[in-house]
């Protein structure tokens, strides 16, 4: 008679890939999400590769604020980027399989992008903090050696942490089932289909969500409390709307951003349902990710001129 190991061991090597079920459960929208995902995938990577170019070719952009901002559309182009072809692939072709190397791939990719985010968002509140309350101090401060390693530092910050806490999850055996609850690999779903012990793994699962996530939040609310004591101190009441609109674009995308977050990663488990887990994912994965590119480019004056600039020159060239 054969052990409950025995058993275990075997049954996990039959999985080789997963299922992403996504939401097949109503057939009769697969294409009206097909197109609505493909709409805002094309306009999240065009609206970004427009910010890159701008503060790219713009001298008048070529300070530690647009660098910050040029590394956050990046890197939201790689993060959509890792979610939305294979979904959309999933809902033209009806094919869910995803590998077992690819679905761990997606999952470190998605937290590792997502961790590096936090810490960016961080490095712009911070930016706007000596661009505000320390003007004086803010070409020595933020000098080029500074925002580089700033935003470095952003980029590497969970590359070894993301990776460990991927390989804790992909090294237990998987034999209750191979299908995803969700429309990519994500760590809570990928948990209830272990058959060992996952507490260990939820814990560290919410230790490093509330590190990445609480940590470079704190930073943020810390700048912004100095940013709005000192803007509150402006005699002039248009002083005070010019320096609040340099950062008003970064503050909204933080808000977007850290609440999609919270409500994803450190909520109690039985607090939604799986279903409904999905749509909280996409307000983040594909909403929330479409607007910061039209908020930068619509509530930023300088980001505007760029662009006009750019066209007039191409309009007499």
């Amino acid at each position: 008679m054969k052990t409950s190991e025995e058993t275990v061991g075997r049954n996990s090597m039959t999985i080789t890939g997963f299922i992403l079920i996504g939401f097949s459960y109503i057939p009769s929208l697969q294409y009206l999400f097909f197109s609505v995902f493909l709409v805002t995938y094309i306009v999240t990577l065009a609206g970004n590769l427009l910010i890159i170019v701008l503060t790219l070719a713009d001298p008048a952009l070529h300070n530690p604020m647009y660098f910050f901002l040029r590394n956050l559309s990046f890197l939201e182009m790689c993060y959509t980027s890792a979610i939305v072809p294979k979904m959309l692939r999933n809902l033209l072709s009806g094919d869910k399989t995803i590998s077992f190397m690819g679905c761990a791939m997606q999952t470190y990719f998605i937290f590792f992008l997502g961790g590096s985010e936090c810490f960016l968002l961080a490095s712009m509140a911070y930016d706007r903090y000596v661009a505000i309350c320390k003007p004086l101090h803010y070409p020595v401060v933020m000098n080029r050696k500074v925002s580089t390693g700033q935003a470095a530092g952003s980029w590497l910050s969970g590359l070894l942490v993301y990776f460990g806490l991927t390989s804790m999850v992909f090294i237990l055996p998987f034999c209750r089932s191979h299908e995803i609850n969700h429309f990519f690999c994500d760590i809570p779903p990928l948990l209830k289909l272990a058959c060992a012990d996952t507490s260990c793994n939820e814990m560290a699962v919410f230790m490093v969500a509330l590190f990445f996530v609480t940590f470079p939040f704190m930073l943020i609310l810390m700048s912004y409390l100095c940013i709005i004591s000192t803007i509150l101190r402006v005699p002039s009441g248009a002083g005070r709307r010019k320096s609040f609109s340099t950062c008003s674009s970064h503050l909204m995308v933080v808000t977007l951003f850290f609440g999609s977050v919270c409500i994803m990663y450190l909520k109690p488990n039985p607090s939604h349902s799986p279903d409904t887990d999905k749509f909280l994912f996409l307000s983040y994965t594909i909403i929330t990710l479409m607007l910061n590119p039209i908020i930068y480019s619509l509530r930023n004056k300088e980001v505007k001129g760029a662009f006009w600039r750019m066209v007039g020159r191409r309009r007499f060239h």
